[in-house]
């Protein structure tokens, strides 16, 4: 007998446009991010779509006050506040993107086995789940390293 195997067809570009963010935080592209999450055509346009905007709303909400601090001080948008940049990016705009990258993979990975609940897709999703909390870590420490914040707070008790 042959198996054959045929990839998921990748969505068509033109299918996919740049989600355009709340004013001060920057639009996030679902290509890029299907890309570095290595998602290929395994998660359909709508539903990337959706937990992308989840994911900026989250991100976007821990940053309120931050968000306040920098408009007070005269910056309209992130790409605005002073900022190392390494490879020509400003790494507040890198930090926001890892961000919201990260907690999409977290959301993703959260509802997969709701997604397929095969004996396959049960096993597959044993192994993602592993790696949820490191998604939730990244983005903790993405959006500490836009405020400026350590990543851990140890309190002697």
């Amino acid at each position: 007998m042959t198996t054959v195997v045929i990839p998921a067809p990748r969505p068509d570009k033109m299918a996919e446009p740049v989600i355009e963010n709340t004013f001060f935080w920057p639009a996030v592209d679902p290509i890029k991010l299907r890309e570095l999450l290595r998602l290929e055509g395994t998660v359909t346009t709508e539903r990337l779509r959706f937990t992308i905007k989840g994911a900026m709303a989250e991100v976007n909400a821990e940053l309120f006050d931050y968000r306040r601090q920098q408009m007070a001080i005269g910056c309209k948008a992130l790409g605005d506040v002073q900022a190392e940049q390494m490879d020509g990016e400003n790494m507040q705009l890198a930090e926001y993107q890892r961000a919201v990258c990260a907690v999409t993979a977290a959301l993703l990975a959260e509802r997969y086995r709701g997604y397929d609940t095969s004996a396959r897709g049960d096993k597959r999703a044993e192994a993602i789940e592993n790696s949820v909390g490191e998604w939730w870590r990244d983005a903790r420490h993405s959006i500490r390293n836009i405020t400026g914040q350590p990543h851990n707070i140890i309190d002697l008790i």
